[in-house]
């Protein structure tokens, strides 16, 4: 199933580019980046060859999908386990 801004929230995001919109850490908004991990809380992405720990509860984020759709993501709906999150069903967004 492709990716859609429709159904971002239940794919995969290690490889998306993505950059902080808003984040309450005034430091952490204009990050941008690859997404190369994630865990529960925090996504981490390489910003020009270095990794920064970016939590998700306090950030909205823009994702690029890969056919260059920017999609804007509230941090608290992306809250969870990776194979959690890809599992369950996702509230309208």
């Amino acid at each position: 199933m492709p990716i859609t801004p429709q159904n971002l929230v239940r794919h995969e995001l290690i490889g998306l580019k993505v950059s902080v919109s808003k984040s309450s850490d005034p430091t952490q908004e204009g990050l941008s980046g690859t997404v190369v991990d994630e865990s529960y809380g925090v996504l981490t992405v390489d910003v020009a060859g270095k990794d920064k720990k970016v939590v998700k509860s306090s950030c909205v984020f823009v994702f690029t999908l890969p056919d260059r759709r920017k999609v804007e993501v509230d941090g608290k709906v992306i809250v969870s386990r990776p194979e959690d999150r890809i599992k369950k069903k996702q509230p309208k967004w």
